[in-house]
């Protein structure tokens, strides 16, 4: 019998590598309760549950425009100071974030989702921008990806 996880799971709408995370969450029998990270009220403190456990620099997505474009320089930020522009400003937070019961994870960590008791599929699970260097405003607007 399988049992399913219930799983939220904080996205950028839109985005086609987070749209194929869910499918594989999905598949794997997870019930996937699909947030929007850009509109979600992050505080700072909220926000460490899910970045703690990782270096302050992988808490920033590398995709981001600002970061590409080094206007945000990740190393540079203290652990405070990074809580503070990434709650205020939710494009910089490496994606997706992941809550399982109370356990929080941020980008797609598959050994933590194994923990978690989440059996993926074989083979490499997506990550980055499927786009490559394609400007952000590349992703099309969100299709239903809750099924």
């Amino acid at each position: 019998m399988t049992t399913t996880v219930p799983i939220r799971f904080w996205w950028k709408p839109g985005c086609a590598t987070n749209t194929r995370q869910i499918r594989l969450l999905q598949a794997a029998g997870c019930e996937v309760e699909v947030r929007d990270l850009l509109t979600e009220p992050w505080t700072p403190a909220r926000l460490a549950g899910f970045l703690g456990r990782r270096p302050v620099a992988e808490w920033f997505n590398p995709a981001a425009p600002a970061v590409k474009s080094g206007a945000v320089v990740p190393p540079a930020f203290t652990p405070e100071a990074a809580l503070e522009r990434l709650a205020a400003e939710p494009l910089l937070i490496r994606r997706p974030l992941m809550e399982i019961g109370n356990a929080r994870a941020s980008g797609f960590d598959t050994a933590w989702l194994a923990a978690q008791g989440v059996a993926l599929a074989e083979g490499p699970a997506p990550e980055g921008c499927a786009h490559g260097d394609a400007p952000a405003a590349y992703c099309p607007p969100p299709a239903a990806v809750q099924a």
